[in-house]
């Protein structure tokens, strides 16, 4: 069995301590792959050296939403500069949080957009992250796909039906954390069944959202398993065809990594 997380973050202080146990757990538990997700694009270097220095971790480059005004400005052509280093191997993430006052709107829009234009150059896909903003991202995604197709995820997915369908049909995947294990996600998990099997990806989002018997605790990599084992049931399917059928999106997805 291989599962891979798509979406953490290795460079968070709640690991600082303890990388090399959290990357070894990981192993040990049939990680083989690790992606962890760019925050701020000034920061990119602490995002590399932890790639570096691990072979099964890659790394992406980008401005989350909270972080838009301070980031405001940066240009596709400069992530684009960016996403010539090996390691780095996915944009974002980018888009549009609503529910926290971090990042207006409007400087929030034009990082969005800015990434899926260096998203649509490169070909590289999109970490995006969109939370109580259905509406504006389904927008804003019509129009940039209008303009020419781009790759890219909506990762930690908890918006609602109607988004996740309009991102699928525009040829985009759905990342599923934790929170599809917690006891209140009914109309998560009614999705997670619903949704094409070859557009679908677990993550863990850590060190935050710990799945199901961890919760309250740190989350890392290694719980990936757990995000796997309710979408297996909530599909009806077995964990390895899972592990086999999110591993196959990844790798279709973040084609830079080696398989």
């Amino acid at each position: 069995m291989l599962l891979v997380d798509s979406h953490c973050h290795l460079d968070f202080p709640d690991f600082a301590e303890d990388l090399d146990g959290i990357v070894s757990r990981a192993r040990a538990a049939g990680i083989g792959r690790m992606v962890t997700i760019s925050t701020r694009v000034r920061k990119l270097d602490q995002l590399l050296a932890i790639a570096e220095r691990f072979d099964d971790v890659y790394c992406s480059v980008g401005t989350h939403p909270h972080n838009a005004d301070e980031e405001d400005g940066i240009t596709p052509d400069e992530l684009i500069a960016l996403t010539q280093h090996p390691k780095v191997v996915a944009l974002g993430e980018a888009g549009l949080d609503y529910f926290y006052d971090d990042g207006s709107p409007e400087a929030q829009a034009r990082g969005f957009r800015a990434h899926i234009a260096a998203a649509r150059t490169t070909g590289l896909p999109l970490v995006i992250h969109t939370r109580e903003a259905d509406e504006d991202c389904a927008r804003i995604l019509e129009e940039e796909a209008a303009k020419g197709s781009f790759r890219a995820v909506l990762h930690c997915y908890t918006g609602g039906r109607e988004l996740a369908l309009k991102a699928v049909s525009l040829g985009l995947y759905i990342g599923f954390t934790g929170i599809l294990t917690f006891k209140k996600s009914d109309a998560l998990r009614a999705l997670a069944a619903e949704l094409p099997s070859d557009r679908i990806l677990v993550e863990t989002d850590s060190p935050y959202l710990a799945p199901g018997k961890f919760r309250g605790k740190r989350n890392e990599p290694a719980y990936v398993v757990e995000v796997a084992k309710v979408l297996a049931e909530t599909r009806g399917v077995s964990l390895d065809e899972i592990s086999r059928q999110t591993s196959e999106n990844f790798f279709r997805l973040f084609s830079k990594v080696k398989a």
